[in-house]
């Protein structure tokens, strides 16, 4: 079912993700994770999005934005798609070669409290669940990565919540089973992340009470 614009409303935090079309990768050296970490800090001077947490995958990425108008996203997220597939494209001379992304970013609201830090923690883990790296921190193309050097590749903006003073250690914890399923299932439906009462009252407000459903289509009755 496609996404409704009211899907989107200014000063609430989202997480986003785009893949590589056919899970092809988008980054295949390090020039090119350092690109689109520019591309990423370009379209935050000119949209008005707060990055709170990214991480850049081989073949997709996550980031944690709070968008400052309902339309922003879609702005700040177009221009970044447009500018990558371009400069990517004239980099490999693929221009005419197809796809580069699977199609439109998939996006869901958070919640402004434990659950943020939840799926930031889960965001910022993601290279050592793949078991690119030893700890997660070691991974360049993050924001867990990039808050251990001096002048980090991407600025981000402080968080709704506090962060706790061993963040790091927790990033690098296994997350508890309820909660990985918790945001993937968000992920791949776009159903909001947070409480039951959050989330009920969120998915109505913005006009996805069907990410809250089970999937597939009702059973039809038999006859008698």
């Amino acid at each position: 079912m496609p996404r409704t614009a009211r899907a989107i409303e200014g000063g609430g935090y989202y997480h986003v993700l785009n893949r590589g079309n056919g899970r092809k990768d988008l980054f295949r050296k390090d020039e090119d994770f350092i690109a689109f970490a520019g591309i990423l800090a370009e379209a935050g001077e000119r949209y008005p999005v707060d990055l709170m947490a990214w991480c850049l995958m081989t073949n997709h990425w996550h980031l944690v934005v709070r968008p400052k108008h309902a339309e922003s996203i879609g702005r700040f997220l177009g221009w970044v798609g447009v500018t990558h597939v371009r400069r990517h494209h004239a980099h490999y001379h693929t221009t005419g070669g197809g796809h580069l992304y699977q199609g439109r970013f998939k996006s869901f609201p958070v919640q402004n409290d434990h659950h943020f830090l939840t799926l930031c923690r889960y965001v910022e883990a993601n290279p050592l669940r793949a078991g690119l790296v030893e700890a997660a921190q070691d991974w360049r193309w993050s924001s867990c990565g990039q808050r251990r050097v001096s002048s980090p590749l991407v600025t981000t903006a402080p968080w709704p919540v506090e962060r706790p003073r061993q963040w790091t250690r927790l990033v690098n914890q296994s997350m508890d089973e309820p909660d990985v399923t918790a945001v993937e299932t968000s992920i791949t439906r776009g159903r909001p992340l947070g409480d039951d009462r959050w989330t009920t009252r969120t998915a109505a407000r913005l006009g996805l009470e069907f990410t809250l459903r089970g999937r597939g289509r009702p059973r039809k009755a038999e006859k008698e």
